[in-house]
């Protein structure tokens, strides 16, 4: 059987920890917003957080700045 993680620190130079430490940091701001999205009905955000993994890049923007928009709509 293949080790995939001695591969990929041997090949890459990437340490483990990083990766998991990676894994962890997107697994947390996708389901942030995810949650958020959901709450706020916002379909095409959620369709992209469930496509796409920037890093949590594109979740961060909209918990930060998209979120707050629609809370901010619905309470008035």
């Amino acid at each position: 059987m293949i080790d995939y993680s001695s591969l990929l620190t041997s090949q890459l130079g990437i340490p483990l920890w990083s990766i998991i430490l990676i894994t962890v940091w997107e697994a947390v701001w996708t389901a942030i917003a995810m949650w958020k999205t959901a709450k706020n009905n916002h379909l095409v955000w959620f369709v992209v957080f469930f496509l796409v993994n920037l890093l949590a890049i594109p979740e961060i923007i909209y918990i930060f700045w998209f979120s707050k928009r629609a809370g901010s709509k619905r309470k008035r």
